[in-house]
């Protein structure tokens, strides 16, 4: 499922504020890619967000990239994409 993709081109500039994102390789910083494209995203974003991901990954890659991630991803994010997937639910934070 990995196409050759500039990531720089894909996603906003801001989310690989620390990285050069043109130089991010799809299938070996997948962990970096995944949690990043959806950091900053809403209820209102989250379906453009998701299908950006799907273009280039399979959902099995983005459920077990965001369960493993040291990523800051909210758990309202973790909820949506295992709604959007019927995947077992997780949370990254406990309450």
């Amino acid at each position: 499922m990995h196409k050759q993709v500039n990531i720089a081109k894909k996603f906003p500039k801001h989310l690989f504020w620390d990285l050069d994102a043109s130089r991010l390789s799809v299938k070996e910083d997948k962990a970096i890619i995944i949690p990043r494209a959806l950091f900053a995203t809403t209820q209102a974003t989250f379906e453009n967000d998701i299908q950006r991901l799907e273009e280039i990954y399979s959902k099995k890659e983005i459920i077990s990239i965001l369960r493993n991630t040291k990523e800051r991803i909210s758990n309202e994010i973790c909820e949506l994409v295992t709604k959007r997937y019927n995947a077992k639910p997780f949370i990254r934070y406990s309450l």
